[in-house]
């Protein structure tokens, strides 16, 4: 029987590391590909402070709550988002998030799941206060760019 040379330590540490980080890029790149994939298509007004940002904001939370935990959401949230602190757009994000969230939990299935969103954003206002109803800020606010 041939003995097998054992890899050096260094080598597996690495390739071990490396298949980590591809796995752990995978899960944010598939959010971000489903969320775009569907962003692109509503043709929302108002890409930033708009519905359009509502839109991409609660559908990306929902995706992430169907798929692993609104848990996951509310950590995004504290990171990214300071949790609402710190300037109106964060916190219409914020709330985006949350109910986004609570959709993507509640939801019976994938295809349900965006549509509960689409018509979360549909029947959302400028300023909304309610929990239950999803945010934007005035037109004047809005720009049309993502970047």
């Amino acid at each position: 029987m041939k003995a097998v040379a054992a890899k050096p330590a260094g080598k597996r540490r690495w390739r071990r590391l490396f298949i980590a980080g591809v796995a752990l890029g995978a899960y944010p790149a598939f959010v971000l590909t489903a969320t775009y994939a569907h962003f692109f298509s509503v043709e929302l007004p108002g890409g930033r402070n708009g519905p359009a940002d509502a839109y991409r904001h609660s559908l990306a939370s929902a995706i992430v709550a169907y798929t692993l935990s609104p848990r996951c959401v509310d950590w995004v949230t504290t990171v990214m988002e300071r949790g609402g602190e710190g300037s109106p757009a964060r916190a219409m994000d914020a709330h985006n998030n949350r109910l986004g969230a609570r959709i993507g939990a509640t939801a019976d299935s994938w295809d349900a799941m965006q549509q509960a969103v689409l018509a979360a954003v549909k029947n959302g206002a400028v300023d909304a206060r309610s929990p239950d109803q999803i945010t934007w800020r005035a037109p004047s606010a809005w720009q049309e760019r993502l970047y």
